[in-house]
């Protein structure tokens, strides 16, 4: 039997990064709302408007309230260093405990730093089920390095790998480079990083699918 290898993206692929986002300005609101008497879900509403429409939020919502006992550089750290309230949806959690109870080997490759996302994998319950995780910071490079990528291949050996992700312009070129099936989720108007399909041949997923329930039809 021919063994296969699936490696998945983290952000906007398990999981909507929005929801991340959320969960971070509900913390930084209720910091806030302890310095100026506001109610937290107020300042929350506040920011989600200040996001949406594009402006600095953190800056803004400071000049806002007036509030001298944090810095933007706070927030950002407080947005990265919290531990998120996020899920799996039940249906990616399905898939991939049927994946993980089947003979398919299973890698996560995701950017970012360290505690931030090892929060988000921790919170979605993910170091349950990926026991190989490659994270930038602590790998020494970020996709599209193929090193990244290759570090499967040298672990797993000769098999069909595929990645599973989302970001056109960074996720796709090496696995493809590497004879890899790509697979591109997506985007279903949520996504934080819009999806350019105009963008060279060689940056483009092999497939596409609308939900992660798909992948079982590409691999069998």
């Amino acid at each position: 039997m021919i063994k296969k290898i699936i490696i998945f993206d983290l952000d906007d692929t398990l999981y909507k990064e929005i929801n991340y986002l959320r969960s971070a300005y509900q913390e930084i609101s209720r910091k806030i709302a302890s310095e100026v008497k506001v109610d937290s879900e107020i300042i929350y509403s506040d920011m989600l408007l200040m996001y949406f429409d594009k402006r600095n939020v953190f800056a803004s919502i400071l000049k806002k309230y007036s509030i001298n006992g944090f810095s933007p550089a706070d927030l950002l750290n407080i947005y990265r260093g919290h531990y998120p309230d996020i899920k799996l949806s039940p249906s990616i959690k399905n898939v991939l405990d049927n994946l993980k109870n089947s003979d398919v080997e299973l890698g996560l490759i995701t950017d970012g730093r360290s505690i931030q996302q090892r929060n988000k994998i921790k919170s979605l319950g993910l170091d349950l089920i990926f026991k190989y995780i490659i994270i930038s910071e602590e790998f020494g490079t970020e996709k599209p390095a193929i090193n990244n990528y290759k570090f499967f291949e040298n672990l797993f050996g000769k098999g069909v790998y595929y990645y599973v992700g989302d970001n056109i312009k960074k996720d796709f070129v090496s696995p493809n480079a590497l004879g890899w099936k790509t697979i591109c989720l997506l985007d279903d108007g949520n996504n934080i990083h819009a999806q350019d399909f105009s963008i060279s041949k060689e940056y483009q997923p092999k497939f596409v699918i609308k939900k992660i329930s798909e992948i079982q039809g590409i691999i069998d």
